[in-house]
């Protein structure tokens, strides 16, 4: 494990001593239970880039794509 030092304002700091008396932690746990929560909530959100792709092909219905591409350009 790594160890770093992060920097908190007062209430959270107590917040945090709290929570952790509270559930007979050390606060180092109630840190690493949020950061593996952030993660998760953050991966769970973000497709995979095959995923992304299968969802969004076909999306365009309106003929050739490039075709339309190279129109709107001209018009720069």
């Amino acid at each position: 494990m790594i160890r770093t030092v992060i920097s908190l304002d007062e209430d959270d700091k107590r917040w945090l001593d709290s929570t952790a008396a509270d559930e007979g932690v050390p606060m180092t746990e109630l840190i690493r239970r949020a950061v593996r929560l952030l993660r998760s909530r953050a991966s769970s959100r973000r497709l995979p880039f095959d995923e992304l792709l299968g969802a969004t092909s076909g999306l365009w219905k309106k003929g050739d794509g490039l075709d339309y591409q190279e129109r709107m350009r001209g018009e720069w």
